[in-house]
């Protein structure tokens, strides 16, 4: 499949994820962070186990363990708790940090070498994030803040060592190990935090079914292609995609009104996106082996 077209399908599941911050505060409002992190990942992961019906073996017991952690357990509950406790400007500006983190992460763990453009595209798409979201006089909760940095670094982290373990099974099964993994993770955390299980109502119902089957399985089966095939600092800068879909969903659903700057802000994101991936490095396709990466 041509590069592009790998672009394009991982460019999905940002863009769906920008949903998420209206889905979990119109839909999931006052419900605990752990509770929908579980409840977005471990369905989605026993659904697509039915369809792979294969575990994993010897050292990708761990492997998956430590994947599961990073890219869902305490990815998607610092995320929650990043949502609910600051405005969704500041949650997403915070998670926009990634990318960065990734293009250091990369050199260390996978060898590569820190490129100027790379690091050129994360700044300025944090800048455009900045323009787009980031509203005067925004009062900042201080567990929030650290929620929403430390989900950054989990986020990257997920990506470059998934990377790195490129497995030898097809990826919807290795995308069906980590949603179970993660989701198993918080099950023992939901059962310690929340001593009675809410009633959910046909609207949360529909929210979590949103999150879980198509913002969790089908656009990390997207995610985790993209990682395999693209470099990770390239698909890292797509995350960007995130907050401008969120804000133009506000924009044509809600009616809200975008200001100049946040005008400018989309325009700073795109070119940061497209900068990230003009890098001419050329990276294999992966077959189950571990790839040799060119520098």
């Amino acid at each position: 499949m041509p590069r592009t077209s790998d672009i394009a399908l991982t460019a999905l599941a940002p863009i769906i994820w920008g949903t998420s911050y209206y889905v979990t505060t119109e839909m999931l409002p006052g419900q605990s962070p752990f509770l929908i992190a579980l409840l977005r990942a471990l369905p989605a992961g026993l659904i697509l186990l039915l369809f792979a019906r294969q575990l994993p073996s010897g050292l990708w017991w761990w492997r998956v363990a430590v994947l599961g952690l990073l890219n869902f357990s305490l990815f998607w509950s610092l995320l929650f708790v990043a949502a609910y406790r600051l405005p969704g400007g500041v949650a997403a500006m915070l998670g926009a940090v990634h990318p960065l983190v990734v293009i250091f992460l990369a050199r260390g763990l996978l060898g590569q070498a820190i490129r100027p453009v790379k690091v050129i595209a994360a700044l300025t798409g944090l800048t455009g994030v900045i323009l787009l979201l980031l509203q005067p006089h925004t009062a900042l909760d201080p567990v929030g803040v650290a929620a929403g940095l430390f989900g950054a670094v989990s986020m990257a982290a997920g990506v470059v060592l998934t990377r790195k373990w490129q497995p030898p099974v097809p990826l919807l099964t290795f995308t069906a190990w980590q949603l179970t993994s993660g989701g198993g993770f918080l099950l023992p955390v939901v059962i310690a935090m929340t001593p009675s299980i809410p009633t959910l109502t046909a609207v949360n119902i529909a929210g979590l079914a949103y999150l879980s089957l198509i913002g969790g399985a089908l656009t990390y089966f997207l995610w985790f292609r993209g990682i395999a095939r693209i470099d990770p600092a390239a698909v890292s800068s797509l995350g960007f995609l995130s907050p401008l879909t969120a804000i133009l969903l506000g924009w044509i659903l809600l009616g809200e009104t975008l200001t100049i700057l946040q005008i400018a802000g989309a325009i700073v994101i795109l070119i940061s996106v497209r900068m990230g991936q003009s890098d001419k490095l050329s990276l294999p396709r992966l077959t189950g082996k571990r790839p040799v990466l060119l520098r």
